[in-house]
């Protein structure tokens, strides 16, 4: 097992104790189980929130009055507001419980406790109704995937100096509970909206348990922590929705060893139904020789060494994938052997089933559109490698866990970004992958535990690089939500500006004032306190004010009021004009003009007492143009005129889009662009795009995109495990040539 290498002077622990202590206190791999874990869970909090408003919409529809009805869309509008700080708040909890177990227990232990359901500050009904439904999610996970999760606290065990139990294990039902309710306590809504929330929990992140605890235990057993515990097997998706109580006691040493016969038992049953659909293709890999004597198989121990040989042989990815056809080259060598030993020697069938399986396996990998040519181009040099696993090991083809079926699937989920650049080989990413083809062809011989630690140590540089892409994807997102909220602002006083403006004939230097400098103040309100603000109404009356006060006021009370008016509402100018940073000269000049407009409007009466009415400085301007605020270097999109109907096939395929999705874009003739979808900006209709380092590549409207996709310039990648697409390939494939 792998620690950092630290020690820690227990008097600096003990000073420290109760304190935050570092992550590097934790070993490695430990490190890697949360960061997994961590990742998981994201998802489905995401999904839960994704979910949420059509739950409670839903819920709403069928309110029985206008209360319930209200409270389940106040919920919806509370829960959109509060989703970033929750799913924070949640993955912040869960990273300080791994925290709490790195520590060294000088004094009182400080180990993450379960929650405490009595002490939530809820009057007694809501705590029982919460405490119930909570009790019964715990139970039925500890029900369905307690020995998955007894397995994953012992291995943990083993790893901390602290004694951890299934109820302070950071991944267990009752903590991950914890996590979500002090995430959520802000949450302003009733008691049945937060027991529907604790549902939509249950669905979206505690159903997946199964797969939580099984990807921490097989990144332990990849790590030698425990590997003798055989791993229970996984739940398939649609066993979910009808789970079966088990016991959650520890299994005695008797009933792994039959669990493990099991499982043997169905691994040989998966490889046995594979070989009845490989029937066809046998002899394929044979010696090209006139002979009649009876052929004799090569052992599986002979099959290795030859292979092992040929493996020194494979081109680099430079050359030509056709360059190399390995069973054209094992046909070779075994004549070569026959020649020399007067037999004619053979594959074993089951051995060739392996390999004309892999082989087919690697054809379909290495035609995959889903995958860029410079990463084809790496794994087909890993063939030869995969087959030698595959004759050891037949869980290869059926256990998803297998160490080399997930090296490969993860070297193809990691680049699924990459484009068709020219610089790709002096990519950090493929350099990597490089290096770990390479340890491959030179190190492989028999021991799969070389897989083991090449996917240990990819999976934490990939964790590593996915840290910072998710930085930059946030910083991204939040970007583009401020622009979004920038916009809906400018609406909003290009609106109230225009609603005011329109049609009037007012000074000049009073549009101008309005419309070059009033208009940032009014933008400045609304982003900081929001249109419904008393800011924002405040602002918009000073407004009224500034235009009343220029009008013609002939009546002696109106006059008056224009007198006790002036003042405050050149305070409440010059104050507005200062917080939004305004042009202080320009400001000046501003009010000087105001002044004489305003001494116009005293005088302006002096005709009905036979004073002279003073010429007028300033000339009236009708604005019959609307007012449009853009931001600098903004202009109109071309894409906003665009307008398709509803039912139309590329609005179809937009929308069924979901964020984390990978397209490839055709940028031209010869370029393709592969880049994410990290957010779609309701307000604005935006689609933005990022590639794999979580920078910002493209921005479309929903109905560009759809045109992109009617043309046929935008595909939608397939981010589904690698080899498991090529496997259901690979097996359709042959059922359809059998049925012929």
């Amino acid at each position: 097992m792998t620690y950092d290498g630290k020690v820690v002077p227990l008097k600096q622990v003990a000073a420290e104790n109760g304190s935050q202590a570092p992550l590097a206190r934790l070993p490695v791999v430990l490190l890697q189980v949360r960061d997994k874990a961590a990742q998981r869970l994201r998802q489905g909090l995401q999904a839960l929130f994704d979910n949420a408003d059509d739950t409670l919409f839903e819920m709403a529809d069928r309110a029985q009055n206008n209360v319930d009805q209200n409270t389940f869309f106040e919920a919806m509008r509370d829960l959109r507001l509060k989703r970033k700080s929750i799913e924070r708040g949640f993955l912040e909890k869960f990273n300080e419980a791994f925290v709490r177990i790195g520590q060294y227990e000088v004094s009182e232990p400080s180990v993450a406790h379960a929650v405490n359901y009595d002490k939530l500050a809820l009057v007694p009904n809501d705590e029982l109704e919460r405490t119930v439904a909570l009790d019964a999610m715990v139970s039925k996970v500890l029900s369905r995937d307690g020995f998955a999760l007894g397995q994953l606290t012992t291995r943990f065990n083993v790893l901390v100096t602290k004694r951890l139990e299934d109820s302070t294990n950071p991944l267990g039902p009752a903590l991950l509970c914890d996590y979500f309710l002090l995430a959520g306590r802000s949450l302003g809504v009733e008691i049945k909206v937060k027991l529907i929330v604790l549902k939509l929990f249950e669905k979206y992140v505690l159903s997946e348990t199964d797969e939580l605890y099984s990807d921490a235990n097989r990144l332990l057993i990849a790590a030698n922590i425990l590997p003798e515990l055989k791993m229970a097997p996984t739940r398939r998706a649609a066993d979910r929705a009808t789970d079966r109580p088990r016991s959650t006691q520890p299994m005695t040493p008797s009933e792994i060893a039959h669990k493990a016969a099991q499982i043997d038992e169905s691994v040989k049953e998966v490889f046995a139904s594979l070989q009845d659909l490989l029937h066809d293709m046998r002899g394929s890999v044979a010696p090209k020789l006139d002979v009649g004597r009876e052929a004799q198989p090569i052992s599986t121990s002979d099959l290795m060494r030859l292979l092992s040989h040929l493996q020194q042989y494979v081109p680099s990815a430079k050359q030509e994938r056709e360059a190399f056809d390995l069973r054209q080259q094992l046909e070779q060598l075994l004549t070569r052997v026959s020649v020399k030993s007067g037999k004619f020697r053979v594959v074993g069938v089951v051995d060739e089933d392996v390999i004309n399986l892999v082989a087919m396996l690697f054809e379909f990998i290495l035609d995959d559109r889903n995958l860029p040519d410079s990463l084809k181009a790496l794994i087909g040099r890993l063939q030869i490698p995969m087959i030698k696993v595959a004759v050891l090991d037949k869980s290869f083809f059926s256990r998803g866990s297998h160490p080399a079926r997930r090296l490969l699937n993860e070297i193809a989920s990691a680049a699924m970004g990459w484009g068709n650049r020219d610089d790709y080989q002096r990519d950090a990413l493929y350099l990597r992958i490089e290096q770990i083809v390479q340890r491959l062809l030179n190190d492989y011989v028999d021991d799969s535990a070389l897989f083991s630690e090449l996917l240990v140590d990819f999976l934490a540089y990939t964790s590593d690089e996915r840290r910072r892409s998710e930085l930059l994807e946030q910083r991204t997102r939040d970007a583009e939500e401020g622009r979004a909220r920038s916009q809906l602002a400018r609406l909003k006083v290009q609106e109230e500006l225009n609603l005011r403006l329109m049609g009037r004939s007012l000074p000049h230097v009073v549009v101008r004032l309005l419309r070059e400098a009033w208009s940032k103040v009014l933008l400045l309100v609304c982003l900081k306190h929001g249109a419904q603000s008393q800011e924002w109404q405040a602002s918009l009356e000073t407004m009224d004010e500034l235009i009343w006060s220029v009008e013609p006021h002939d009546d002696p009370q109106e006059r008056m009021r224009l007198l006790e008016l002036v003042p405050g509402l050149l305070k409440s100018l010059r104050d507005g004009l200062t917080s939004s940073a305004f042009d202080p000269f320009a400001t000046s000049e501003f009010f000087s003009q105001l002044e004489i407009l305003h001494l116009q409007a005293f005088q302006r009466g002096a005709e009905e007492t036979g004073a002279e009415n003073p010429q007028q400085d300033d000339l009236s301007y009708e604005l019959v143009e609307e007012i449009v605020l853009a931001m600098p270097g903004e202009t109109a999109s071309a894409e906003a005129q665009v307008r398709l109907p509803d039912d139309d096939i590329g609005l179809q395929q937009v929308d069924r889009l979901r964020v984390g999705s990978w397209v490839e874009v055709q940028e031209d003739a010869e370029n393709k662009l592969r880049c994410k979808l990290t957010a779609i900006i309701e307000p604005s209709g935006k689609y933005i795009f990022v590639n794999r380092t979580g920078m910002k590549v493209l921005e479309k409207t929903r109905m560009g995109l759809a045109v992109e996709f009617r043309r046929g310039a935008v595909r939608v990648l397939d981010d589904t495990l690698l080899f498991d697409r090529a496997l259901d390939s690979v097996v359709n494939n042959l059922r359809k040539h059998n049925a012929k």
